[in-house]
């Protein structure tokens, strides 16, 4: 790739240029196995699995599912939370030459059937607290592979189930009676090429049906290459004896899946597994860590922990070396907090469609709160008016962000429709609304779908988002547009406050007249416990907007 303007501010380490080695995905773990066999690489509440060990049971399942018959190409759902079992299940089928298929544990019995149907699932692997939900999908799609396992499994000290204890349906199979099986595992000699798809991991969509971005081999190890150098400043200067990754964004969510499952195979870290966010259960558990390499997390996930009353006497500030923050924009306030802590920080940008990366500020280089940064190595980015989709905009003036590069998906699953209209030559259309300022750094404005046009105004809700940060009561705030007959549509904000705090409608209108043009300030105001989220806790705004027109329909 030629020199670009932004590199002038990439860190020391950091290549224009990377090399990414044509291996598939699976290949990374033996680099830990190969270097540090008896290191941990997976840490599950105590309990650990060395990367040698790590190695030999991916063998073992990647054996016996073969002899059950999964052959390249064929779809594997990976149904898990971020237990021992998911790299186990992930690094077995990618070896075999099979697609893995993420599904959220969460996933409704109906969710789960939409995304199994469309793929053409052949394997389901799951676990025991959602057998109600996998049992009903299993009996209409006829699944011919099923296999379970129970969270608890790979906790040293406790009891290993059973298919008799889980009361498995007849043919279906035992998660590790399936790996006692194999005594002698063999490496699969499946000839896997970087262009052949490895993961599909469905969006989130605005429209309600989710679509499912096809990542190849080569897709997944240049992001996971790519997170590593970028990250280097700091976490490559780590011994790698001694480097850690805190594993609390999902795995089967493709920023968990990059940044913490498969950073830390490509730097040889300690994957701190927790396989679910309960602030004081983390807290807990990161008492028992003398230091953190790299903490990949989500705003809200950052907020609860540094804010924690038990931040201090555990000394995060000495403790994390590397936080980053992604999925959802981090309001300045909390940025500056961070900074204040003398925590390394960086803030970025990506997406299902670019294997989760995309932009990020440098690490030790210039850092502009509130920005997405500048590309990784190898990507372009270009802003173009978002009426013609082509022309590239001027400096400060809003433009749809388009990316190119070895991040960008193969496809969209079985959806060439979908696929055209997403990617143009080569060029990953976002739908994000970014500016560009004179020194080449990134600042998203908004989804163009989320934009408000009240009374012939364009209103990008983001921007309110963060003057209601900014209030010292506000806990969590985000700005939707609803419809109203007279502007078009109005600003209304759904506000938690901070515990213990009491704030009024008017008192939140006044803040934000005195910081928004007049035009951008809420009108209705209402208050709630919580908000909704996704799995990795990025507020869902196409939720609330849902529900609001629900209403007006009900009242017409």
């Amino acid at each position: 790739m030629e020199e670009r303007s932004w590199h002038r501010h990439y860190d020391y380490c950091v290549p224009t240029s990377v090399r990414c080695p044509r291996l598939g995905i699976h290949e990374l773990v033996s680099i830990g196995a190969n270097a540090f066999p008896d290191k941990p690489a997976l840490n599950f509440f105590g309990s650990e699995i060395s990367f040698w060990d790590l190695r030999t049971l991916i063998q073992k399942f990647a054996t016996a599912l073969g002899a059950l018959g999964v052959e390249k190409g064929e779809r594997v759902g990976l149904h898990l939370p971020n237990i021992p079992q998911y790299p186990i299940a992930y690094y077995a089928a990618l070896s075999l030459g099979a697609i893995v298929v993420n599904l959220n544990p969460l996933y409704t019995a109906d969710e789960i059937k939409q995304m199994a149907e469309t793929t053409g699932l052949t394997t389901l692997i799951s676990f025991d607290m959602m057998l109600d939900n996998i049992r009903p999908v299993v009996a209409d799609l006829d699944i011919p592979r099923v296999i379970v396992t129970k969270v608890t499994d790979f906790i040293q000290g406790m009891p290993v189930s059973t298919a008799k204890d889980l009361e498995l349906e007849k043919g279906w199979h035992h998660f590790s009676e399936m790996i006692d099986s194999v005594p002698s595992p063999k490496r699969p000699r499946i000839e896997i090429s970087t262009e052949d798809p490895a993961v599909i991991q469905f969006t989130g969509g605005t429209t309600g049906i989710p679509k499912g971005a096809v990542l190849t081999h080569g897709n997944v190890v240049s992001a996971a290459l790519q997170a590593f150098m970028w990250g280097s400043a700091t976490t490559g200067i780590i011994p790698a004896e001694r480097r850690s990754v805190v594993a609390i964004l999902p795995y089967f969510h493709v920023y968990g899946n990059i940044v913490a499952l498969n950073w830390g195979m490509i730097s040889c870290a300690t994957q701190i597994m927790i396989p679910r966010f309960d602030i004081d259960e983390m807290m807990n558990l990161l008492a028992n860590f003398p230091e953190i390499t790299f903490f990949p997390a989500v705003p809200t996930i950052i907020n609860a922990v540094i804010n924690h009353p038990r931040a201090e006497e555990l000394q995060l500030d000495r403790k994390i070396g590397l936080l980053n923050s992604g999925a959802a924009p981090m309001p300045v306030e909390l940025i500056e907090q961070v900074k204040d802590m003398g925590i390394y920080f960086s803030e970025g940008f990506g997406m299902s469609e670019s294997s989760s990366l995309g932009l990020s500020n440098p690490i030790l280089g210039l850092k502009k709160a509130g920005s997405i940064g500048i590309p990784f190595p190898d990507n372009d980015v270009k802003l173009v008016n978002i009426e013609d989709g082509v022309t590239e905009v001027s400096v400060g003036e809003p433009g749809e962000m388009i990316m190119k590069g070895p991040l960008i998906m193969k496809e969209y699953w079985d959806n060439p429709e979908e696929t055209a209209k997403q990617i143009k030559e080569g060029w990953l259309h976002t739908g994000d609304v970014a500016v560009r300022d004179e020194d080449d750094y990134l600042f998203i404005v908004d989804r163009i779908k989320d934009m408000i046009i009240a009374g012939g105004y364009n209103i990008y809700p983001r921007e309110i988002d963060e003057v209601l940060f900014q209030h010292p009561k506000v806990a969590d705030a985000v700005a939707v547009g609803i419809s109203d007959q007279y502007r078009g549509e109005t600003v209304k904000a759904f506000i938690v406050l901070q515990p213990g705090e009491e704030c009024s409608t008017e008192e939140l209108i006044s803040f934000c007249k005195e910081k928004l043009a007049a035009y951008k300030v809420p009108k209705i105001i209402e208050f709630r416990d919580e908000l909704p989220k996704s799995a990795i806790g990025k507020v869902l705004r196409k939720i609330l907007r849902a529900e609001e027109e629900a209403k007006k329909e009900a009242q017409a």
